[in-house]
């Protein structure tokens, strides 16, 4: 079972790709995929939706995901464009994974927070040195995007397989 995890945004999208057994996947692939130079946007938003969706359709060719695993959505009351932005990428990542035929569940942000950390309210510091620890690796995974995407695919798959999800 190959789980491709995203953490959507229009700056930055944090990817992960996990495989193996519930207690210790392994990463396929991760990375992000930058919208930014020097994190201002470079292009219209038109432009980064089209840029978003080629690297995303890319991904999914090249990791051959049986399943996507994306963050749902949320508003903090501190920044409520965020949401905004955060559904049109949302919307290109979706899209793009029901077009390639691949599954897609959406998980909520405090859900992969605490099947990473034991925390529903972890802080970016405390997924990043779980998720370091989760894949042993030998330095923090940044940006925090990355470990996210990272997160958010290792939580789908193992509640895949605990069969909680079914695909």
């Amino acid at each position: 079972m190959r789980v491709l995890g995203f953490d959507p945004g229009l700056s930055i999208t944090g990817y992960g790709c996990v495989t193996g057994d519930s207690i210790r996947p392994s990463i396929v692939e991760a990375g992000v995929f930058r919208l930014t130079k020097s994190g201002q946007p470079v292009s219209p938003i038109g432009d980064r939706l089209v840029e978003l969706h080629q690297d995303v359709v890319e991904l999914i060719e090249r990791v051959k995901p049986d399943l996507v695993a994306i963050e749902g959505m949320f508003a903090h009351k501190d920044h409520p464009g965020t949401v905004i932005k955060m559904a049109h990428a949302r919307g290109v990542i979706l899209l793009a994974a029901r077009a390639a035929g691949v599954e897609v569940v959406e998980l909520k942000p405090a859900e992969v927070k605490k099947a990473a950390t034991g925390s529903g309210r972890a802080t970016k510091e405390q997924m990043q040195l779980s998720i370091q620890s989760m894949f042993n690796l030998p330095e923090l995974p940044k940006p925090a995007d990355l470990a996210d995407a990272l997160a958010i695919a290792a939580c789908a798959h193992r509640r895949h397989q605990l069969g909680v999800l079914s695909i």
